[in-house]
């Protein structure tokens, strides 16, 4: 399976890389908005973790990108903030298929994106 995350603190998206990697995973860790949509026109991703508060962008207009350029990849939203805590998300973008807390386990992440991911 092959994961990009959208991540602004590095810390963090290297302990969600070394936990996906775990399940065998191929993970691609992109820090802004430039790096995720250049990620997301070289590679094919199945899932993507997509943090609605990284900084140098907006994450809406990478879920925006990946519903164009990459359909069938799953996002699973991530934040530390309750906007969208309505489900508003899941009508926003049409790949949109979790939204968990920042906070959740990194391996309750990892079992998330990789059920998520095989539905792909």
């Amino acid at each position: 399976m092959d994961v990009l995350i959208v991540e602004s603190n590095p810390d963090l998206g290297m302990l969600w890389q070394r936990h996906l990697q775990r399940q065998g995973s191929h993970v691609v860790v992109s820090g802004d908005q430039t790096s995720a949509i250049q990620c997301l026109q070289d590679s094919d991703f199945d899932v993507i973790v997509l943090d609605l508060m990284i900084e140098g962008g907006s994450p809406l207009a990478v879920a925006d990108y990946a519903s164009y350029r990459r359909p069938h990849a799953k996002i699973v939203f991530v934040t530390n903030a309750s906007f969208f805590s309505d489900g508003s998300i899941f009508q926003l973008c049409s790949n949109a298929c979790a939204f968990v807390p920042a906070a959740t386990e990194p391996e309750d992440l990892a079992a998330i994106v990789d059920y998520h991911g095989r539905a792909s």
